[in-house]
């Protein structure tokens, strides 16, 4: 019988720090990596909270130089990783420590590659682009979505495009990640919202992924488990260290999910509206998730029978195709729980921006190169994706 080959990876930092306090040790850290001198990269968002300063307190403490970059933006583009390069050859840093939510993290990462690897970062647009190793590089998360402190993905935003270029590498992978939920405890009511349902979307679309394994089926489920059971609280009251503590793990899990087992047209097409109009990402991912995952019921029935269960719906008695169903429907009540609108124009109007039907053949077509959709478990054609994007408007 002919064995045919079948390898899975499994790509997690080398250290990760979860817990009270865990900021503190970002020091020792950086020395342990071999450098001196890092370049902090963030945005003026984490300025503006004083979670910067908390963090250049505990370097100051530890008499450590470094450098700061804070001009990234939502959505971080080509433009800032541009930016963030010169600076840190002008001062002559030696490592990196991103501070904050995606934005941060994956702008940092975009630096790393073009410093390590030289070029722009539009080189390494795909999936394992690089050749060189990245800077030592420490992420510091802020918020309870993303888990881009712990992964191989970079969006970067591709300014004369208006794409999202979607960077897959095992290299960008952070050296080290702190979660400390002390500094998640200031985060609003709609941002911890918005990141919250951006950890259930990694968690979902890595459970029904084609890319799908055991272990990254364990990390999936127990991170849909605790966002379940942690996300309200979260929301209701920001100072609830354990709600916050639990979203620590509920995203770190997701990431290690989607980090190996990756996405699907949930993020493919989310991609799109940050890239057109620059839309926060998280809440674009929680108003398609249910839509998208209702069109991908067909293809895992027991995966989203077994979400129901896992986000405490009663499926007793119920057909296999009735019971999958109260997954989409347990996904809609938390979103509409937190505060998420509930299409893509209202979310459009509560920031203040402008969104056309007109633009979805065009999104469309960039969504279906988007290298997230290559591992959603039931094919799309455009006329699927259109039809998506039509009922998320």
């Amino acid at each position: 019988m002919a064995i045919v080959e079948k390898v899975d990876g499994f790509f997690i930092p080398n250290v990760t720090l979860i817990g009270v306090g865990a900021a503190k040790a970002i020091p020792e850290r950086i020395v342990y990596l071999n450098a001196t001198k890092p370049l902090l990269v963030t945005d003026k968002g984490i300025v503006h909270t004083g979670i910067l300063k908390q963090i250049t307190d505990i370097l100051d403490e530890a008499a450590m130089e470094y450098a700061i970059y804070d001009e990234t933006v939502p959505n971080p583009t080509d433009l800032n990783v541009a930016a963030g390069v010169e600076l840190y050859k002008k001062e002559e840093c030696d490592s990196l420590i991103s501070i904050g939510g995606g934005s941060s993290h994956d702008c940092c990462k975009g630096i790393g590659l073009v410093v390590s690897n030289g070029g722009k970062i539009h080189d390494y647009e795909g999936v394992d682009k690089s050749t060189k190793a990245m800077p030592p590089y420490l992420a510091v998360n802020t918020t309870a979505g993303t888990a881009s402190e712990i992964t191989r993905f970079c969006i970067i935003t591709d300014s004369a495009r208006k794409v999202k270029m979607a960077i897959v590498d095992w290299r960008i992978t952070p050296s080290v990640a702190i979660n400390d939920p002390i500094l998640m405890v200031g985060m609003p009511p709609a941002l911890t919202a918005a990141t919250g349902m951006d950890a259930l979307t990694h968690a979902v679309e890595a459970y029904v992924s084609t890319g799908a394994t055991p272990l990254t089926d364990a990390c999936a489920e127990k991170a849909i488990k605790l966002v379940s059971e942690n996300l309200r609280r979260a929301v209701a009251n920001g100072s609830d260290i354990h709600a916050r503590e639990g979203m620590c793990y509920a995203q770190y899990l997701a990431g290690m999910a989607f980090n190996n087992a990756s996405l699907g047209h949930v993020h493919a097409m989310a991609h799109q509206l940050g890239g057109f109009y620059n839309l926060p990402h998280g809440e674009c991912n929680a108003i398609l998730l249910p839509i998208v995952e209702e069109y991908n019921l067909l293809a895992h029935l027991d995966k989203f029978i077994n979400i129901a269960r896992m986000m405490d719906e009663n499926i007793d008695g119920l057909s296999k195709r009735d019971a999958a169903e109260l997954a989409i429907s347990a996904i809609r009540r938390l979103s509409q729980d937190v505060g998420i609108p509930a299409s893509i124009t209202e979310l459009a109007k509560r920031y203040g921006k402008e969104v056309s039907r007109s633009d979805i053949p065009t999104m469309v077509a960039n969504a279906q190169k988007d290298a997230c959709g290559l591992t959603n478990p039931r094919k799309m054609t455009d006329a699927a994706v259109q039809q998506l994007y039509e009922i998320a408007f």
